[in-house]
């Protein structure tokens, strides 16, 4: 189950990744067309004042789901469900993080209750 945890974590990371991308590309297109700088500068804080706070969020549940951190977990199941509106990959993403974080056995490495893998093998 740590493994799925893991690839979990790390797909939050890359749809953190993958939405900065997207805004740069999307700010860039739509500077181009805006002919003021006053209204391109309203227009780019206007979108990063949406975008900063859901790409930060989706860093936080990657980075902390890999360290096994019970916020993350919560975390995840929310940005988990916000995301089954986000045809297709947020659906996809959505969905598999909600089958992995509501498992018993994630619980339990989420609570303390469960080692993950690598720590076993360590000892």
């Amino acid at each position: 189950m740590d493994t799925h945890v893991k690839v979990v974590g790390w797909l939050w990371i890359a749809n953190g990744v993958l939405a900065i991308l997207m805004v740069v590309f999307g700010l860039i297109i739509a500077n181009l067309n805006i002919p003021s700088a006053q209204d391109s500068i309203l227009v780019t804080s206007g979108v990063l004042c949406c975008f900063v706070p859901a790409i930060a969020a989706d860093f936080a549940a990657g980075l902390g789901l890999l360290q096994y951190k019970s916020w993350a977990r919560i975390l995840a199941i929310i940005l988990g469900i916000i995301n089954l509106i986000l045809f297709p990959i947020g659906t996809a993403l959505g969905i598999y993080t909600l089958i992995i974080m509501f498992n018993e056995e994630a619980k339990a490495l989420f609570n303390g209750e469960l080692a993950p893998a690598e720590v076993e093998g360590a000892s």
